[in-house]
């Protein structure tokens, strides 16, 4: 079984000793799935939610999270990220239940991944589609928030 990097050898939680490591360029990808009714996808395109621009408020919301995942996340590494983006797939099919996909890059120049700073991205996106629309979709569901791509790159 592979050794968890985030448990010591007596089983205790520790934050892990990224001091001999080298930076590197450091890419994520995160995505993730809201599914919701056709007419509340309608209703976020058309800008007649009544909270607001939700796709605008999700996508600050997300980076903004990013930004703050050492925060949350309780034994993440604080980081200055270099860039964080968080862009939606709108589905084309417009009836029925649709899922609107997020996706979150991060990137950083560090001794550390950034994996956590966009799945944190994308956690968020979907949470704040949620808060704007649950009056008008009870059903909505966010689901397959995964990681897509990691990389890494000698400076």
């Amino acid at each position: 079984m592979p050794k968890l990097s985030h448990i010591d050898s007596k089983g205790r939680a520790k934050m892990v000793d990224i001091g001999d490591k080298l930076p590197m360029r450091r890419v994520a990808i995160a995505e993730g799935v809201v599914h919701m009714s056709a007419s509340t996808l309608r209703a976020i395109v058309a800008n007649k939610i009544a909270k607001g621009e939700v796709l605008a408020v999700a996508r600050v919301a997300g980076i903004m999270a990013a930004k703050r995942c050492g925060e949350l996340i309780p034994l993440c590494h604080p980081l200055s990220l270099d860039a964080v983006t968080v862009d939606f797939d709108l589905p084309k099919r417009r009836t029925g239940i649709v899922g609107l996909r997020i996706r979150a890059t991060a990137s950083i120049t560090a001794k550390t991944g950034v994996e956590m700073e966009a799945l944190t991205a994308v956690s968020v996106a979907a949470l704040t589609i949620y808060d704007m629309c649950k009056a008008i979709d009870k059903a909505m569901v966010i689901d397959d928030v995964r990681l897509v791509s990691k990389t890494k790159q000698t400076l």
